[in-house]
């Protein structure tokens, strides 16, 4: 009897051992998980089921964020962001992320995201797959943009649709923009000179 109750005893102890070496490697592995970089570290589902878009192919251009939604008084933005996306193809690639975060504006799918952009505001730059920008189920590009302790320049509340974030050639954050800031304004247009 007594050599079984340490046995018993034996068993409990290696068992409690093992959950603290788990809840330390965890730890471990939480303290020492990589950090994004920059804006390159990223690849994103597209809005075009299937694809992807990786934002280290657009190395060397400055990069305009935004988080778009097809109900907004906003989103007329959409034909501003495509006179955005031509008129600087050579220095800038505007990428948009529908979400439906803000006054339930998006609340179709992909597919229909994509059809309403096509027909109209005749939309060509990349869009991403529908995302959260806010919340606890928070895009981790959107994590990135909006802390300062990732992007290395500043905290960010998104506060509606249209919210723009413009980064540099090297994939680093240059500042964030409201959604009454138009993306052809002077305060954004003035970097892609």
């Amino acid at each position: 009897m007594l050599k079984k109750t340490f046995i018993f005893i034996l068993s409990i102890g290696a068992f409690l051992q093992s959950c603290t070496n788990q809840k330390k490697e965890k730890t471990i592995a939480q303290t020492t998980e990589m950090k994004p970089e920059s804006i390159y570290d990223f690849k994103v589902p597209a809005l075009e089921e299937g694809k992807t878009i990786n934002f280290a192919d657009f190395k060397g251009k400055k990069i305009l964020i935004v988080n778009t939604a097809s109900e907004c008084g906003f989103t007329p933005q959409y034909a501003d962001l495509e006179k955005v996306a031509e008129q600087y193809k050579d220095k800038v690639v505007v990428v948009g992320f529908p979400a439906n975060n803000f006054g339930g504006q998006e609340p179709g799918s992909n597919k229909e995201i994509s059809t309403f952009c096509t027909r109209n505001y005749g939309v060509t730059f990349p869009m991403a797959a529908k995302v959260s920008v806010k919340g606890d189920d928070t895009a981790p590009i959107f994590k990135f943009l909006k802390d300062k302790n990732l992007n290395g320049v500043k905290n960010t509340t998104i506060l509606w649709n249209f919210t723009k974030f413009l980064l540099d050639e090297n994939g680093h954050l240059i500042d964030s923009f409201v959604s009454t800031t138009k993306p052809t304004s002077e305060s954004i247009t003035k970097y892609f000179k």
